[in-house]
């Protein structure tokens, strides 16, 4: 396996966020974290990412121990988040944003080669490398966002609702790219409250509520779970499948 999390445990002060959470993402995978407001979905992609501390459990990434390396270092293992909520650096220009991923030595070094990587995804982008990164549409910025996050090369992107707030068609064209980053051969751990979109793309999913796991599997499988048809995909049982 390369992405290992084992009955991981995180808390903030007393009170538990996720329990016993396991799962695991292959290379080249996409895997979706789905799941209601408040179930955790966020919590674990920010201990993964380093983020946030982990009471108990283990967390592997290619065989290292995450709970080991210093939270600044996480990001030399090849792990990059784009947070929810963007957070962009909003007065300083599109381009100025992208090249606040490519801090890490190696990422440096290619940060010419990166840079026409990230315009090629996102020819809008290079247009507006001089605007102020606040002054963009909502799907713009979430274009900085992931972006900033490509510069730092990783093997591994966590994306943390990258359809929240946008407009239909962004969210098609965001869906799009995504696939794109993973065809070129980085993993993707998602979390995305839009479950319908989320199972298209995913090879396999989590379901977390109230901080644990409480079903996992290929797409085909879960959709045929009353539960999660009648609480994620509005559909009942004796609807038509989705």
């Amino acid at each position: 396996m390369w992405l290992e999390v084992e009955h991981l445990a995180i808390a903030y002060g007393d009170a538990p966020a996720v329990w016993d959470a396991t799962l695991r993402v292959g290379p080249g995978e996409v895997v979706a974290v789905i799941g209601p407001n408040g179930a955790g979905k966020s919590t674990l992609v920010n201990t993964i990412a380093g983020l946030q501390r982990s009471r108990s459990g283990a967390l592997r990434f290619g065989g290292v121990d995450l709970c080991a390396v210093p939270p600044h270092l996480v990001c030399r293992q090849g792990i990059a988040l784009v947070p929810e909520g963007r957070r962009l650096f909003t007065r300083m220009s599109v381009e100025e944003n992208l090249e606040m991923g490519g801090y890490r030595g190696e990422a440096r070094r290619a940060r010419t080669a990166t840079l026409e990587r990230v315009y090629g995804l996102f020819p809008i982008l290079r247009e507006r490398r001089r605007q102020l990164a606040g002054s963009l549409s909502g799907g713009q910025q979430q274009m900085v966002a992931i972006g900033r996050a490509l510069m730092a090369q990783p093997t591994l992107l966590l994306l943390d609702e990258p359809s929240l707030g946008l407009a239909p068609a962004v969210v098609d064209q965001m869906f799009e790219i995504i696939r794109a980053i993973n065809r070129e051969g980085v993993a993707i751990l998602l979390v995305e409250q839009n479950v319908v979109r989320a199972l298209e793309i995913a090879a396999r999913a989590y379901v977390l509520e109230e901080g644990r796991v409480v079903a996992d599997g290929p797409p085909a499988i879960l959709r045929q779970q009353s539960r999660i048809r009648e609480a994620y995909l509005g559909f009942r049982d004796g609807d038509v499948n989705p």
